[in-house]
C-alpha cells in the first residue's frame, strides 16, 4: 500500500519516462490572422515578436476556416445574437440554425436524416455505442486501423467485437461468415485513414456486408469536403453513398469549423439521439459555428475551385518529393506522410525546420502510430502556393541531408495507418 505518496512525483515520473522516449508533445503557440492562411504567427519563448511561418499539417485542409462567406456568416449569427447555445439539445439549446444545418448535410450526403454534435469524436462516440447496444447479440466488425474515438464508441457499446485486418475484404467476410446468421452485424470503417493517407476498398465492403446481412458504418471525417461532385466524401466520388447505411463526417476539417454528425436513416439517426450520452449530456454546438458551417458547407457543395487546386498541390508535392528519394509513404489521397521512423528524429526534424525554414510540420509518433513508424505529415492545400510547394522541398531536401535521415524505402511495417 502506497503511504503519505508523493503522487505528483510519481506523475513527473511518467512524463519524465515520455520525454525520455522522445515522445513528450509540446504544443506550438499559433495565431491565425485572417485571410493570411497558409501564414501563421508562431509565439516562441525565444522571440520577444511572433514569427511568420507557414503551416503545412493543419486539417483545415482548403483553408475555409478562413473563407470570407464563413466569417461573413459568423458575423452576422453574432449581430443576431447566435452566440452559444444556452443548453443541451434536449433543454433549450436547439436553436432553427442546427436543424438547418442537420437539413443540409442530410442533403450532402443523400440521406434522410442528420444529427450535430460538438465533434467528431463525440459523434463516434455516442453513435456507435448506441448502435451497438440497441440491438441485442449485435457483433461489430472493426478495421484494424480505425480511429480511437470508432474504439471506444464500440467498446463502451459492450457488444461483441471483431477486428479485421487493415482494408482486407477477405479477412472481413472470413470473419462475418463465421458470425451466426440471426444475429445483427455493423462493418465499422473508415473512408481516408489520415496518417498514412491510403483509402478503404468502400465498394467491396459494403458489398460483403450486404452479403451477411450486416450494417455499415463510415468515417468519412478526413474526405468530406474534398471528395465527390458536392464535397460528400470518397462515398460520393465512388457512387457509393447509398450503399453506405451510416456516414459519420466532420465540420472541423475540410469545412473549417468545429463540430461533427451523423447522417443516415431516420429511425437509427432517431435512436441516436434518443440514447447516445455523449449527445443528450452535451451543450449544443454553439449557433455561431453552426453558422459558419451553414455557410462553408454550402459553397463546397456548389464550388469545384478548392478541390482542383488542392489535387494539384498535393501532386507537385508528392511528385518533387519523390524525385529527390525522400521516402514518401504511398498514398492516393490528399495526406503525403514521409517516413522517419524514430521519434527523436522526426522531432528535430520538425524543430529545425520551423527554427530555420519557418516551415510548420508536427511530428507524428505513438500513440497515434505505431513505434518504429514515426514520421511526418503533409497536407497542402489549395491556399499554398507554387512557391511555397519549391520552399518546401528545398527546406526538406536540405533538412534530410543534414540529419543524415533514410532515403530508403519505406519498412513493411509502416505501411499500417494510425494505430489509435
Amino acid at each position: 500500500m502506497i503511504q503519505s505518496a508523493d503522487y505528483p512525483g510519481l506523475f513527473d515520473a511518467r512524463i519524465s519516462t515520455l520525454k525520455a522516449e522522445g515522445r513528450y508533445r509540446i504544443f506550438a503557440e499559433l495565431t491565425r490572422p485572417a485571410g493570411q492562411y497558409p501564414r501563421v504567427l508562431w509565439h516562441s519563448e525565444h522571440n520577444a515578436a511572433p514569427t511568420a511561418v507557414i503551416t503545412w499539417c493543419s486539417n483545415d485542409y482548403l483553408g475555409m476556416g478562413h473563407h470570407p462567406a464563413v466569417r461573413e456568416a459568423m458575423l452576422a449569427a453574432v449581430h443576431n445574437g447566435a452566440t452559444g447555445a444556452g443548453g443541451t439539445r434536449n433543454i433549450g439549446g436547439t436553436n432553427a440554425m442546427h436543424v438547418e444545418l442537420e437539413r443540409l448535410l442530410a442533403a450532402l450526403h443523400g440521406k434522410p436524416a442528420a444529427l450535430s454534435f460538438t465533434s467528431g469524436y463525440s459523434a463516434n462516440l455516442a453513435a456507435l455505442s448506441v448502435l451497438g447496444s440497441a440491438l441485442p447479440g449485435m457483433v461489430i466488425l472493426s478495421d484494424g486501423d480505425n480511429h480511437n474515438s470508432m474504439i471506444e464508441g464500440i467498446r463502451r457499446s459492450g457488444a461483441d467485437k471483431m477486428v479485421f485486418a487493415h482494408n482486407d475484404p477477405r479477412d472481413l467476410e472470413a470473419k462475418l461468415a463465421s458470425i451466426s446468421p440471426d444475429r445483427p452485424k455493423l462493418v465499422v470503417f473508415e473512408s481516408v485513414y489520415s496518417m498514412s493517407g491510403n483509402i478503404a476498398p468502400i465498394e467491396a465492403f459494403a458489398k460483403i456486408a450486404k452479403r451477411y446481412g450486416a450494417m455499415t458504418y463510415l468515417d468519412e471525417v478526413h474526405a468530406v469536403g474534398m471528395y465527390g461532385s458536392r464535397g460528400g466524401g470518397v462515398s460520393q466520388e465512388l457512387g457509393l453513398a447509398d450503399q453506405i447505411d451510416v456516414i459519420q463526417g466532420t465540420l472541423g476539417k475540410a469545412f473549417g469549423m468545429q463540430g461533427g454528425y451523423v447522417t443516415g436513416p431516420t429511425s437509427v439517426i432517431d435512436c441516436i439521439r434518443s440514447f447516445g450520452a455523449s449527445f443528450i449530456f452535451s451543450t449544443s454546438l454553439a449557433p455561431v459555428l453552426a453558422a459558419g458551417a451553414i455557410a462553408s458547407v454550402s459553397h463546397l457543395m456548389n464550388s469545384q475551385d478548392e478541390r482542383r487546386l488542392q489535387r494539384e498541390r498535393v501532386a507537385a508535392v508528392k511528385t518533387k518529393l519523390g524525385a529527390l528519394g525522400l521516402p514518401v509513404m504511398p498514398s492516393v489521397s490528399h495526406i503525403v506522410p514521409v517516413f522517419v521512423g524514430d521519434p527523436v528524429k522526426v522531432k528535430t526534424l520538425t524543430d529545425r525546420l520551423l527554427d530555420r525554414h519557418a516551415i510548420y510540420l508536427q511530428p507524428i509518433n505513438f500513440p497515434t502510430v505505431a513505434r518504429g513508424t514515426e514520421r511526418i505529415r503533409i497536407a497542402p492545400g489549395p491556399c499554398h502556393s507554387p512557391e511555397m510547394v519549391e520552399h518546401l522541398v528545398h527546406a526538406l531536401a536540405n533538412e534530410w541531408e543534414a540529419l543524415d535521415l533514410p532515403r530508403t524505402s519505406v519498412p513493411t511495417n509502416a505501411l499500417a495507418a494510425a494505430v489509435a
